[in-house]
């Protein structure tokens, strides 16, 4: 297999050159997907490194999504909004990132706070090898139909700030990656104030990074977005971003199944969005 190492300062850059990279070079695979008549899909290992994970803009213009999208999928992450939906015994979800990394049920041992547990370590000893996270639940993991593409995120602070790796075993690069690196960058700069420290640099691990051949039409032109746009018209800022995020925390407190702990975290959320 063919691998890619990005290296930028921002994150919508550095996804940006992570997936054209990938459609140049990519090898042919065909996946688990694949329709009748659909072309194999690209694919390359790939590690994105990104330096400074809160420079401004944030965001890429081209992602597939709604930033109110990308609001709810970042509260789905952090907060754990819809981990009242998990109940694969009902056909329902059989699992979110933040139940897994922040509410991991061991069988003998009860559930578990990883990260509260990754924060403590860190704490005690800011250079450890040891602080990290995982959602893999090797016991059933292998036989479920949609098992957890996030595997491991991993932290170390250096020089008053907090580092983090993410390791995913499986990233749709056009069409999941920008979302999951907002939402994991939201994560570290989270733990970063949790620890008093600052953000520093993030680390995207794919083993395998790819754009599925069935959507080779739509991300023809993201290319050509790519190649006739200059930088500044390809990206957003928070701050033009706000009131649409604004309306993703409205979408979700719209939900009237959300339990109230949640919808605390929502609200407060919206509040600090209207301040900025």
């Amino acid at each position: 297999m063919k691998s890619i190492h990005i290296v930028e300062k921002s994150l919508p850059f550095a996804w940006e050159k992570a997936v054209l990279a990938c459609w140049e070079l990519g090898e042919s695979f065909a996946t688990e997907y694949d329709k009748a008549g659909d072309p194999h899909s690209r694919d390359v290992v790939a590690m994105i490194h990104v330096t400074d994970p809160m420079a401004e803009p944030r965001i890429h213009r081209a992602f597939p999504g709604g930033l109110d999208d990308l609001e709810k999928y970042r509260a789905e992450v952090l907060y754990g909004v819809h981990n009242h939906w998990v109940d694969p015994a009902a056909g329902k979800w059989e699992y979110t990132y933040h139940q897994r990394l922040f509410a991991y049920d061991v069988p003998g041992k009860g559930v578990i706070d990883q990260v509260a547990l990754a924060v403590e370590k860190l704490r005690q000893t800011p250079h450890t090898r040891r602080a990290q996270a995982i959602t893999w639940q090797v016991w059933e993991d292998q036989t479920v139909s949609d098992p957890p593409c996030l595997q491991r995120i991993w932290f170390r602070i250096h020089s008053g700030k907090l580092h983090m790796n993410i390791h995913i075993r499986s990233n749709d690069a056009f069409k999941a990656a920008f979302m999951n690196m907002f939402a994991f960058t939201e994560m570290q700069a989270m733990v970063a104030r949790q620890l008093g420290v600052g953000v520093g640099e993030y680390i995207h691990i794919a083993d395998s990074f790819h754009i599925y051949g069935s959507y080779f039409a739509d991300f023809a032109g993201f290319v050509d977005t790519v190649k006739t746009r200059p930088p500044e018209q390809r990206v957003y800022t928070s701050e033009f971003a706000r009131d649409f995020f604004i309306d993703g925390c409205n979408a979700l407190l719209g939900e009237k199944d959300m339990p109230a702990d949640k919808r605390a975290l929502v609200e407060a959320r919206k509040a600090e969005l209207t301040k900025m």
